[in-house]
């Protein structure tokens, strides 16, 4: 099956367009902040318009607007095509990718939160979580995260932090898709926050 990746949880935007496991195309640029007039020239770019029978989003956690906006046009174009739709966490791909660059490990990843913190996540040498994910503060981070390991846009300043480890400073990208374990994908394609909403809903509301 053909599949249109989209990723644009974070500061970085990619896609990237698969035939089976096999890599045709994909396009990945640091924007920080600019997904939302970027990412459909991106996927127009790709081989036929990037259209595909399946469409796999990046679920964040990581900035609010980059989930929204990659969200939002999985949902439309799976909608005008009439593909599948998965979701797939961010962070395991982090994981998934510092894996093939070190081997089969047990790792942390730590990425750019809000308010000052930091998201973080456990993995087992097979890719499944080990330590759910967290948004925390980086002090708590460095004594959450012992593992030797650690990846991710904030592993360089986590490791110094704590003296010791090793960091990859690995951002996610479409184009490392099949990487992923089949266990982190799935069919509930909502967002995926580290921590909950500052805005709630008033009781009556609920």
């Amino acid at each position: 099956m053909r599949t249109l990746v989209i990723d644009s949880a974070t500061e970085a935007c990619s896609v990237a367009l698969f035939e089976g496991a096999q890599l045709l195309a994909g396009d990945w640029r640091m924007l920080g902040r600019g997904h939302a007039e970027q990412l459909v020239p991106m996927i127009a770019a790709l081989p036929d318009r990037g259209r595909a029978g399946r469409i796999a989003v990046a679920l964040g956690p990581g900035s609010f607007t980059g989930v929204r906006v990659g969200l939002a046009a999985a949902r439309a174009l799976a909608f005008a095509w009439q593909s599948d739709l998965i979701g797939y966490p961010t962070l395991a791909l982090v994981a998934a990718m510092a894996r093939q660059q070190a081997g089969a490990q047990g790792l942390a990843v730590v990425m750019t939160g809000g308010h000052g913190e930091w998201f973080a996540e456990s993995f087992a040498a097979g890719g499944t979580s080990s330590r759910p994910l967290a948004s925390l503060k980086p002090a708590d981070a460095v004594a959450a995260c012992t593992e030797e390991l650690v990846a991710g846009s904030q592993a360089e300043a986590l490791v110094a932090a704590r003296g010791s480890g090793a960091a990859l400073p690995v951002w996610p990208d479409a184009r490392a898709f099949a990487l992923l374990p089949r266990s982190a994908l799935t069919d509930r394609v909502e967002p995926l926050y580290g921590r909950p909403p500052d805005a709630k809903l008033p009781k009556a509301a609920q």
